[in-house]
């Protein structure tokens, strides 16, 4: 089978390196090719909108698509550059959204069945983005609503140990995550399932986001930072936009379905094999 990766983010890039050897070609893009060095092994392309003929013609001839290039407000640029020949042939499209579409549910339980209700501009385009994707791939796409990622390099020990993480307190509030071996795994499933459809890709264990922060300072014999009240704490309109939505993400669906065993089922889990392999120290 030959990929080919509109976007080569993190959770993208540790899919290739984990299950790469299983396609016979692996191509994708990046905005600029020259300020990247950590995309050995893939064949790479500069995309910012407008394709050469070179890539145009891999994305037509390629066997599985991963997208993960985020919407603007013009709408999804890879369907404006690409959108004709996609229409054209069949494969296998995955498309890698976030579970921000689902919006403030006060910290009740959602899954794939909970129409999208965020009044954030950008969960709004991801929602328009996932069903012109399915649109174009009439029905053989997966949409894998992410939640938040972390893994090597990202992590609540790696902000401990660089002294930026911070203890945001808003009661009620929870935050979902997965793992990047678990997103890579479900990738992995959806691209070999037989139909699409939509799955939440979280773990078992949504989580205020302080309790993540204690936890890796616990590993780590250090003292947490102290706690911050979210109504008077210093952050940026991004950062705080985060906290407009809490709810519990159920992945019932993703195991059910896509067969899926997640290797880091809590934070708990995911952080206690981070720091096994040296994160944090």
């Amino acid at each position: 089978m030959r990929l080919f990766i509109l976007g080569l983010g993190y959770s993208v890039r540790h899919f290739v390196r984990r299950f790469g050897g299983s396609f016979s070609h692996v191509a994708g893009t990046v905005r600029d090719p020259t300020e990247r060095d950590d995309l050995a092994g893939i064949e790479v392309h500069a995309f910012s909108g407008s394709p050469s003929h070179e890539t145009a013609e891999l994305v037509r001839n390629a066997d599985v698509l991963l997208v993960s290039i985020p919407p603007g407000p013009a709408g999804d640029p890879a369907i404006t550059a690409f959108g004709d020949m996609l229409t054209a042939g069949r494969r296998k499209i995955v498309y890698l959204s976030t579970i921000g579409v689902y919006g403030d549910h006060g910290g009740g339980w959602v899954d794939e069945t909970t129409p999208p209700q965020s009044t954030l501009d950008r969960a709004r385009m991801r929602v328009a983005a996932e069903q012109v994707w399915l649109d174009i791939a009439q029905g053989d796409a997966a949409i894998l609503r992410l939640a938040g990622i972390y893994g090597p390099g990202r992590n609540a020990l790696t902000t401990l140990r660089a002294g930026t993480a911070r203890r945001i307190v808003k009661p009620g509030q929870v935050f979902n995550r997965i793992h990047v071996d678990d997103i890579a795994t479900a990738i992995k499933a959806a691209i070999h399932h037989g139909s699409g459809g939509t799955w939440n890709v979280c773990d078992d264990e949504p989580t205020p986001p302080q309790d993540v922060i204690a936890y890796a300072a616990t590993l780590m014999g250090v003292a947490p930072p102290p706690e911050e009240d979210f109504a008077t704490a210093e952050m940026s309109a991004m950062a705080r936009s985060f906290y407009a939505s809490s709810a519990r993400v159920s992945n019932a669906k993703l195991k059910r379905e896509l067969g899926i065993t997640l290797v880091h089922p809590t934070y708990r889990h995911g952080l206690d094999a981070l720091w096994r392999a040296g994160e944090g120290r």
